[in-house]
Parts: C-alpha cells; structure tokens; sequence
C-alpha cells in the first residue's frame, strides 16, 4: 500500500471547508493532481505553500510546469518568500492533520518508506493550522499573470524534466 499517497488523498475526498498544505516538493501524477483540483473545483479551500527559494532547482523547475493547472483549477499556490520551507505538512477542517516526511512527489509517495504523525480531533491541530497561518503571512501568492512572466526556457526544461519526474 502507498500510505502516504491514501493518507494524503484521504485528507483531500473528506475535506468540507478547507485542505492548507506545506511541501518543499510538487511533482504529481495524474492522480494526485487530478484530486487537488478535484477538491478545488468542489468548493473545498485548496491552498499549497512552496518554497520560493528551492534546494533543488530541477525539482522547482517541475513544479513550476503545475502552477498554472492547479490555479485554473481554484488551487491557491503561495511560495514563502524568505526563503526554502522544508515543511511537509496537511492540515482539514480543524480536525485532521498530517506532519511528517512524506513530499508531493512519486519517490515521496510510491518508493520510499515516509512517515508522519496522523492527527484527528486533538487538540494540536490548532497549533498546526496556527503555524500554517503564520507562514502564510510570509509568503506571496502566485497568480496566472505571475505564471505568465515565468520564462518560456525554464517552463520547457521543467515540461522536459516532467518525462523523468518519477526518478527526481
């Protein structure tokens, strides 16, 4: 079983009024990208916060190629502008949250033995959805025009790089 993968598709088919996520990394499959927009398109407050300084530049270069999908979609994408986050976190409806290891990405989600603490009905889902507020406050919202002033050079070798992405 890909537990991250359900844990984290868990999280966004039961989601009522919003889904907030932290990931350094955002290289989907079809799958996961069709229920991000999924939940989206139902109503559901999708918002994704990335690094907007990143470690790996071939990752962000994949990542970048989802934004303007995910966007059309009503997916909110933030990128925390001081810098690299790290975090790899979920947090629904102040009732359910997941922080551990586990990125948006295949090697993340289908190759690697991840882990993470699964939170339902505590207390520190609160300071977990705190948290996630507090970065948000530092970070700047990507937008289709924004999407739009990416170079065309680095949209193509990000598009070119998605062919590999399973092994990134």
């Amino acid at each position: 079983e890909n537990v991250g993968e359900e844990v984290y598709v868990h999280i966004l088919n039961h989601a009522k009024k919003y889904v907030h996520i932290m990931t350094p990394y955002l290289i989907l499959d079809n799958g996961m990208l069709d229920t991000l927009t999924r939940a989206a398109k139902s109503g559901i407050e999708v918002c994704i916060i990335m690094p907007h300084i990143p470690d790996k530049w071939y990752a962000f270069a994949v990542a970048k190629t989802y934004y303007r999908e995910l966007i059309e979609a009503g997916v909110n994408i933030y990128e925390f502008t001081p810098g690299f986050v790290h975090a790899k976190v979920f947090v629904s409806d102040d009732d359910t949250a997941t922080v551990g290891t586990v990125n948006l990405d295949y090697r993340s989600l289908y190759l690697h033995f991840e882990c993470g603490a699964y939170m339902y009905s505590n207390d520190v889902l609160h300071d977990v959805e705190q948290d996630f507020k507090e970065t948000l406050k530092q970070c700047q919202e990507i937008t289709k025009e924004s999407c739009d002033k990416y170079p065309k050079g680095k949209m193509l070798v990000g598009k070119m790089l998605r062919l590999i992405a399973p092994l990134m």
